[in-house]
């Protein structure tokens, strides 16, 4: 009998010992993975590319950089997800920007840049549509926004943008870089949109 009771013993002791490796594993894991999430949506981290600081530039002085109240939007407030999940698997598409940063580079150059700029904007605008332009209303509130303070003009086109279910991004665009060539929202959406900067 005790020689069973000793074998069940060690099973117990190496299930528990697999039990305590695998928990302390999964949170070193889990804390190795927040640093990354966390680290990788700094903006120092998200301009050390010098294909970024083409339109880095252009963002400094801008509302969302400087303004009376000192809240500033970084570049993962409004190009990335805020949900878990959804920022996770943002993470793991923008990976395959290693590949066109360093391995078969696209927008290296400034002239390359501005030759994508149409396109690139046109994907955020599209996945901006497609969210609800959720990145802006994770900042802008508006349940929280005080019509009283806005001009006549812009409760007007509120109220209308919201009567015909538009979003931020249908109205709201160029104000944290450059305009570029091509179609923008009111085209792309089929809508008459203008850009209220």
């Amino acid at each position: 009998m005790t020689e069973m009771l000793k074998k069940m013993r060690q099973r117990w002791k190496l299930v528990l010992g697999l039990a305590v490796g695998l928990l302390i594993f999964s949170v070193s894991v889990g804390i190795s993975g927040a640093y990354v999430l966390a680290y990788t949506s700094t903006e120092e981290f998200c301009v050390s590319c010098h294909e970024m600081s083409y339109n880095y530039a252009e963002y400094k002085g801008t509302i969302h950089d400087t303004n009376r109240t000192g809240v500033r939007a970084i570049c993962t407030n409004c190009h990335v997800p805020h949900e878990p999940g959804p920022l996770l698997w943002a993470k793991i598409k923008a990976s395959k920007d290693v590949y066109y940063t360093y391995i078969s580079p696209s927008i290296d150059t400034k002239e390359k840049f501005e030759a994508k700029r149409s396109v690139m904007a046109q994907r955020v605008w599209l996945q901006m549509k497609e969210s609800d332009s959720h990145q802006c209303r994770s900042c802008h509130r508006a349940d929280k926004m005080s019509v009283d303070l806005q001009s006549a003009k812009a409760q007007v086109r509120h109220a209308k943008g919201k009567a015909e279910g538009k979003t931020c991004i249908e109205c709201h665009f160029a104000i944290a870089h450059k305009e570029p060539d091509g179609p923008g929202p009111a085209e792309l959406f089929g809508n008459t949109a203008t850009n209220s900067q």
